[in-house]
């Protein structure tokens, strides 16, 4: 491997490459979690209804349900996917965008997935709430969600959490 490309895949590759790397781990971490959400919401935690785009594109099972209940669906499979999506996210920030050191790893871990919770709870409610009063589908639901959540989770990670 040449040693721009080490360089660029070190987590001291100056922030232009960070930008993108961290991009790149957020595309990664959001298929992570919006994979494991539609697996949940098409089988145990189902809150997909007919009209959803995912349901017609995938051929995922739907269910008719009231919003109520199906906001909550929602809100626990983006939960679940969540968790296991920030413990990759963690670990690939970790070892190829931002410098670790600024803290101590465990306490390192606490403060990004409690900005990551921050994050989510935020774009959470947002989404949630559309779904139930606005009667959002919920595969735009989830867009909103990851948009949201990736602007909160950059500035906090970049400026807050890691050396740089």
């Amino acid at each position: 491997m040449s040693n721009s490309i080490k360089k660029i895949l070190s987590n001291d590759s100056g922030p232009f490459w960070q930008f993108v790397k961290y991009g790149v781990i957020g595309v990664l971490s959001t298929l992570v979690q919006t994979g494991v959400f539609y697996v949940l919401a098409s089988t145990f935690l189902q809150c997909l209804k007919a009209d959803d785009i995912a349901v017609r594109l995938l051929n995922l099972p739907s269910v008719e349900i009231a919003d109520t209940l199906r906001a909550f669906r929602f809100s626990v499979a983006t939960g679940v996917g969540f968790v296991i999506a920030n413990i990759f996210c963690w670990l690939m920030n970790r070892w190829f965008v931002f410098k670790p050191g600024k803290f101590r790893w465990y306490t390192e871990l606490l403060m990004f997935f409690s900005s990551s919770t921050m994050a989510m709870v935020l774009a959470l409610v947002l989404s949630a709430s559309l779904i139930k009063y606005c009667s959002l589908m919920t595969t735009i639901a989830v867009a909103v969600e990851v948009i949201v959540s990736f602007i909160v989770n950059f500035t906090i990670r970049k400026f807050f959490i890691f050396k740089g």
